[in-house]
């Protein structure tokens, strides 16, 4: 057999030139070339600043003739990649030639809005910690509880021979949940810490390489008896690396809320609107600025990222495979760091259906939007090492019946004519009592103050009105289908506004269930005020008023409250110190071997894991039920239970030292929410005894043995 080598930069070989162009269906010439244009509108889809406009007809693809599909070219995967390639660089190059000046100067206002938001939280956080001015142990501290947990990881791979070697470590991990060998990467949701693992090492590498310096260090006297301390600055600190690659992501975060909002109302001032909403919202958006490591702070950006691109989908007549690939790669950005990823997924899947319902989108594209999230779900099990979480879930069983419902759609069209308007019934109510209820808490002054500080930024009630809009027309598009047999063009056919209002009551419904996903309610109801810029909505009110007039008006108020709520984070100044658990990390380090096993309260385990690189039983990821029982036998030591059957469970579980804290053991939130008054309700037996905490505290033998003391922590070492 003779083998021919094709030669380097020369493209494919004569047996693989492209092959002629093919004529349409039914053997019609192809259409002429394309004026600038209209090439212009087919290569964005829209014009940011003219998101509203229609879409210009053309740019769907030919089928080919039978002959074709059935011989195909011998070299068609290379040639079809180049082609795409070739397509892809193309439209690029007529972006930037043929863009016009909204364009250019909406992408602008876009980075400026991104930069101002990067430079906002990165301030807070330093205003608030003093962070360059920490130590590697100080800084290492200031990750409390889970935070600490997964920069642990982050600080393997770094601190490993090898990137590689590091990452074998995190996959076969000793030290979480001894004496168990498990998979973090699997369980932890850890791939942002591989990939900025991989940054740093590549970035130092390089940087090392041709000898430029990387960080600055010096010395820092903490004041009278507190020893000075060295603290280094810059993209070299592992942990300054870390949390500026997390800032710089939740900046770009806000320049996609721009563009979003500037879509999606078809207006520059409706981005202008979202991110006004969201800086003078800024403390319930985002707590990126407090607490940089937990997984939303990389997750949630792609959200956003992947509803722009499900909103440009839902508009477009004609989805290309480029659009779906894109909203499949962000379902994997956003679920592959993120354990709520599912749920939130799982409430778009329910929108999306909404519309279906409602007749505003196509079966097959719902179809292909379907099949995106499957194919992004499959990947992500891949990833994940077979998570069984992931298939297991609401969000994979919705995919699943959706797509049968889709197979039998046939079947239920009898049903189909009263459920849209039980629907929209059910979504009034939902609202409507969710509105109730905060109007009730500002007349009565409940202390839940979230809704009133939404009413004071004018952002709870342009959601409302643009919400109410949006039920208005979709029930004068019901009544009118019923008159007419095929829809008119005068009705509301824009079926993405109807998504944001569907998934605008789900986020409302999550935020009440879990406070910690009220960060998706308030982003969302800043790109809802978007829509107060809306022709489709609002077209009869901007024929009597101008939409700068009415903005500027709306920006007024809003900034009133807004600016006073900016004012009161950026005073917010302070510097972290932690003395008893700076001494308690010193100690174990200086006074216990490398395979001792420590026990203790959850954001304690973590710092000990990061800081003193001991292994530990149990840790802030409580998710999983095995390590939530295995925590709640730890916690036995702040019940009444004897310190001999205490001892016994510790003993079975390896620890060596316990890390007692006997501020849980007294603090008291409210009546019966001390630990001891919990445990009471479990632990029936022992009602009335003395809290073994308290025992410990004043003599701990002869079970355990004193070997540490300070104003915080007691390590107890378990007898043998």
């Amino acid at each position: 057999m003779v083998h021919t080598r094709r030669s380097r930069g020369r493209g494919l070989p004569p047996s693989c030139s492209p092959p002629p162009p093919t004529p349409s269906r039914g053997g019609a010439p192809l259409s002429p070339p394309l004026s600038p244009q209209k090439e212009v509108q087919q290569s964005l889809g829209r014009q940011l600043p003219g998101g509203a406009s229609v879409m210009a007809k053309g740019g769907r693809k030919v089928a080919k003739p039978d002959a074709q599909r059935q011989e195909k070219h011998p070299c068609a995967p290379a040639w079809e990649f180049r082609a795409w390639l070739h397509g892809t660089l193309k439209e690029m190059a007529v972006f930037v030639a043929r863009a016009d000046r909204k364009i250019w100067i909406t992408l602008i206002l876009a980075a400026v809005a991104g930069i101002l938001h990067w430079y906002h939280i990165t301030t807070l956080f330093e205003n608030d910690r003093r962070f360059s001015h920490l130590s590697t142990l100080e800084r290492e501290m200031a990750f409390r509880t889970e935070m600490g947990l997964y920069y642990s990881y982050f600080k393997t791979i770094v601190e490993a021979p090898s990137f590689f070697s590091g990452v074998w470590m995190i996959m076969n991990d000793e030290l979480t949940e001894y004496p168990l060998v498990i998979n973090t990467l699997k369980r932890f949701h850890l791939y942002p810490e591989v990939v900025l693992a991989s940054w740093y090492r590549m970035y130092t590498g390089a940087m090392n390489s041709t000898g430029i310096p990387t960080q600055k260090c010096w010395t820092v006297n903490r004041g009278e008896y507190l020893s000075p301390v060295q603290s280094c600055e810059g993209m070299g600190d592992p942990a300054c690396f870390y949390v500026n690659v997390i800032f710089l992501l939740n900046g770009l975060m806000v320049s996609v809320f721009f563009l979003y909002g500037t879509y999606l109302s078809g207006n520059l001032f409706g981005g202008l609107l979202t991110v006004a909403c969201f800086f003078f919202n800024h403390g319930e958006s985002t707590r990126v600025m407090w607490t940089p490591p937990l997984r939303e702070s990389f997750s949630y950006p792609f959200l956003v990222l992947q509803m722009l691109l499900l909103t440009y989908i839902l508009r477009t007549q004609n989805v290309n495979r480029r659009s779906l690939i894109a909203l499949s790669v962000s379902n994997v950005f956003f679920t592959l760091p993120w354990q709520f990823a599912q749920f939130v997924l799982l409430t778009q899947v329910a929108s999306i259906f909404g519309i279906y319902i409602l007749g505003y989108i196509d079966p097959r594209k719902l179809q292909k939007i379907l099949h995106a999230h499957m194919a992004s779900l499959a990947v992500c099990f891949v990833l994940m090492f077979g998570n069984s979480m992931l298939l297991t879930s609401y969000y994979a069983a919705s995919l699943v019946v959706c797509t049968g419902i889709l197979r039998i759609s046939h079947c239920l069209k009898m049903h189909r004519k009263n459920v849209p308007l039980w629907a929209i019934e059910a979504m009034f109510c939902l609202f409507g009592t969710i509105t109730l209820k905060s109007l009730m808490c500002l007349i009565f002054g409940i202390t839940d103050d979230t809704p009133i500080r939404y009413m004071k930024t004018l952002l709870l009630p342009v959601v409302v009105v643009v919400f109410s809009v949006i039920v208005g027309k979709v029930f004068q598009c019901i009544l009118l289908q019923k008159k007419v047999s095929e829809r008119n063009e005068d009705l509301f056919n824009h079926g993405e506004i109807v998504y944001h209002a569907l998934q605008l009551i789900f986020f409302t419904f999550l935020a009440v269930l879990i406070m910690r996903l009220k960060l998706f309610l308030t982003p969302h109801m800043c790109i809802m005020v978007s829509l107060i810029c809306s022709k489709k909505l609002f077209g009869c009110v901007f024929s009597k008023i101008q939409p700068g007039k009415l903005v500027l008006a709306i920006l007024a108020i809003m900034a009133y409250e807004g600016i006073a709520n900016l004012q009161k984070q950026w005073s917010i100044v302070g510097e972290f110190s932690n003395l008893p658990q700076e001494q308690l990390l010193l100690w174990i380090k200086a006074n216990t071997n490398q395979d001792a096993v420590f026990a203790g309260a959850m954001p304690t385990m973590a710092s000990v894991k990061l800081s003193a690189l001991r292994p530990i039983v149990n840790h802030p990821h409580y998710e999983d039920a095995a390590l939530r029982a295995r925590t709640k036998i730890i916690y036995s030591m702040y019940s009444r239970k004897p310190a001999k059957d205490v001892k016994k469970e510790l003993v079975k579980m390896g620890v060596n030292y316990y890390i007692l804290e006997e501020s849980w053991c007294l603090k008291r939130p409210r009546p019966g929410c001390s630990m001891p008054e919990i445990w009471d309700v479990e632990d029936l037996a022992n009602i009335g005894k003395v809290p073994l905490c308290n025992l410990m505290g004043k003599n701990s033998r002869p079970y355990f043995r004193t070997v540490f003391d300070n104003s915080v922590y007691k390590v107890l070492e378990v007898t043998t």
